[in-house]
Parts: C-alpha cells; sequence; structure tokens
C-alpha cells in the first residue's frame, strides 16, 4: 500500500510516500502507526502523539478502522481552521 505524510509528520519521517506492506497480524489504523513507530527513531518521532489523523483511500478513518484492500493510507497531524 502507498503511505503517504503531511505536515510535521512528513518532516520528522523524512519523505513524503512510501510504499510499504504491513507485517502479518497489522490490521487496524492503531496497529498500523504501533509498526510504524517500531521502525526507527524518524518514525517514533513522527508518531509519538495519539493526535494524528488518518485517511484510508483519502476517507477519515479512526484507529480501530480495518486497513485490509486500502490502497493508500494518509497520515497528518491535526489541523485547525482559520
Amino acid at each position: 500500500m502507498k503511505l503517504l505524510y503531511f505536515a510535521w509528520v512528513r518532516e520528522r519521517v523524512g519523505r513524503a510516500e512510501e510504499t510499504a506492506e504491513a507485517p502479518a497480524g497489522v490490521s487496524t489504523i492503531g496497529e498500523l502507526i504501533a509498526w510504524l513507530r517500531s521502525r526507527g527513531p524518524e518514525y517514533e518521532h513522527a508518531f509519538e502523539s495519539d493526535a494524528i489523523r488518518a485517511a484510508i483511500d483519502r476517507r477519515h478513518a479512526k484507529p480501530d478502522a480495518k486497513i485490509a484492500g486500502a490502497r493508500e493510507i494518509a497520515f497528518f497531524p491535526p489541523m485547525t481552521g482559520g
């Protein structure tokens, strides 16, 4: 699946996007974030906040959302209006 990173998540990870395959047993957004945190210090830093938002195939998703069949998962910090 394609993983997209926006705003300071992108800055901390050091890339805007990548293709990755989650290991067996990773089936939700929350589990995917936990796996990403384990990939190295840049990911741990990027995903240290519980406020990270996600979208599966351009639709907002909660941490318990299933990722099976997702083509694209985007991660971004909370946004404020203005």
